[in-house]
C-alpha cells in the first residue's frame, strides 16, 4: 500500500531514494546498539556543540520546560537561565545549550555515573509531550535538509565503539535501532519503506 503514496528507488549504487529522503546504504549495512554500560552516554557529554535542533523544537523546548526542569540538576538549570533553553551555535544553527562548555544542560546523571537526558526521564513519567529533541533520538542517523532532498547518513564517532561492537554481536543494523525514532520523523509507511529496500538489498549480497 506505501507504494501508492511513496515513490521508493532501490538504486543501491550509494543509496536509497524514498519520496525526497535519500538513505546512505551505510544506514542499512552498519550495526549499532548503543551500550551505556560502557560508553557511559558520552554522547550527551563530548562534543563542541549542543544536540541540533529543528526550527519547531525551539519553540516546544521553551513551552516545555516547567514539565521537565524538576528532573534536571540545578547546573543544567542555572545554564539555561543564563542562555535560555535553545541557543545558536557558531554556524548559525539551533542547538541545546550546554553547561560551561560541556555536556547538555539537560543532561542529568544517575548513581553510576552515565549520562541520560532529564527531558526524556520526564517523558517516561508522563510529565511532557516532548520525549527529547529528534536529532538525540535518531542517533547515530544525522540528516541535513537541502534545497531538493534530504540527506540521511550515519555518522561515525570513535566514543560509539562499542556500540558497534555490540551491534554487531547482535546483528542489528543502524536502520533497526533507530526505527522508533525513523517513525517518530517520517511515519510507519515510510519506515515500511525502508524495511522492504533493505530485504532488497540483502538479497542481492
Amino acid at each position: 500500500m506505501y507504494k501508492e503514496k511513496l515513490e521508493v528507488k532501490n538504486t543501491f549504487a550509494a543509496m536509497i531514494q524514498i519520496d525526497d529522503q535519500l538513505i546512505s546504504l551505510e544506514v542499512i549495512e552498519e550495526a549499532f546498539v548503543c551500550d551505556l554500560t560502557a560508553c557511559k552516554g558520552a554522547c550527551c557529554v563530548e562534543g563542541d556543540a549542543g544536540a541540533p535542533l529543528t526550527d519547531d523544537e525551539v519553540g516546544i523546548l521553551e513551552k516545555e520546560y516547567p514539565n521537565f526542569q524538576s528532573y534536571m540538576r540545578e547546573e543544567g538549570k542555572a545554564s539555561v537561565a543564563a542562555q535560555g533553553t535553545s541557543v545558536k551555535d557558531s554556524d548559525g544553527e539551533w542547538v541545546t545549550p550546554l553547561r560551561d562548555g560541556k555536556e547538555c544542560a539537560y543532561t542529568v546523571f544517575d548513581e553510576k555515573g552515565t549520562a541520560m537526558c532529564g527531558i526524556e526521564l520526564a517523558w517516561k513519567d508522563g510529565k511532557t509531550s516532548f520525549r527529547k529533541p529528534i536529532s538525540c533520538h535518531l542517533y547515530p542517523i544525522r540528516t541535513k535538509q537541502y534545497k531538493d532532498f534530504e540527506a540521511i547518513n550515519y555518522e561515525r564517532w570513535n566514543i560509539c565503539s562499542a556500540a558497534c561492537s555490540l551491534g554487531k554481536e547482535l546483528k542489528a543494523p543502524v536502520y533497526k535501532f533507530t526505527k522508533d525514532a525513523l517513525i517518530r520523523k517520517y511515519g510507519e509507511q515510510w519506515y515500511t519503506a525502508l524495511e522492504e529496500a533493505a530485504e532488497e538489498f540483502y538479497k542481492m549480497d
